[in-house]
């Protein structure tokens, strides 16, 4: 089974990007080509716990196993030694990248308290967008009495667009709800 935003893109989405952008080739048109969702967890020094928990609400949002993610440096001041455990990832593509995409459009992000849209200004100049959650108990797959401490996430959406533009584009017509663009004062 096809999953929604997939279909969407290659019946609607990518005939329309090619026309506006005017592109040719159909092999240059934007598309995304990964979801990556990091969460960091600093309080893992004093109590494993917390990571294994972290490592579970991402299995359960993902659908795959994540992969424990490193510290590069020793901070004696935070009591961190390299090489230690403080957080996890995961790395979707395909099919749970769109599902997924398709979730936080949907589902969470009109679930977040106080949300007035994402920023325009999250790309990273090379045609991927990061956002940032900071609790992750507004997925509702996940339930709030295993998940008693609120944990936020780093989620990147990376694009194979040249330029954040065309990112921009691409994610307006996925349905991203960006904030309004601030118009000059005339």
């Amino acid at each position: 089974m096809v999953p929604r935003l997939q279909e969407a893109y290659l019946n609607n989405i990518r005939p329309e990007l090619a026309k506006q952008l005017n592109i040719k080739n159909p092999m240059a048109i934007p598309k995304l080509t990964k979801i990556v969702v990091n969460m960091g967890v600093g309080s893992a020094i004093a109590d494993k716990k917390n990571l294994e928990l972290a490592f579970d609400a991402l299995t359960d949002l993902s659908g795959q196993r994540p992969v424990q993610t490193l510290a590069r440096k020793s901070i004696a001041g935070f009591k961190l030694r390299e090489g230690m455990a403080i957080g996890c990832k995961v790395t979707m593509r395909r099919q749970r990248m769109y599902e997924f995409m398709d979730r936080l459009l949907s589902i969470v992000l009109p679930r977040v308290r106080d949300f007035r849209g994402v920023s325009r200004k999250a790309f990273d100049g090379n045609g991927n967008y990061s956002l940032s959650l900071s609790e992750q108990l507004v997925f509702p797959e996940l339930n709030p009495d295993k998940y008693t401490k609120p944990q936020g996430m780093n989620i990147t959406i990376c694009t194979t667009a040249r330029t954040n533009e065309e990112a921009l584009l691409l994610l307006e017509m996925f349905g991203m709800p960006f904030k309004a663009a601030k118009s000059p004062a005339a």
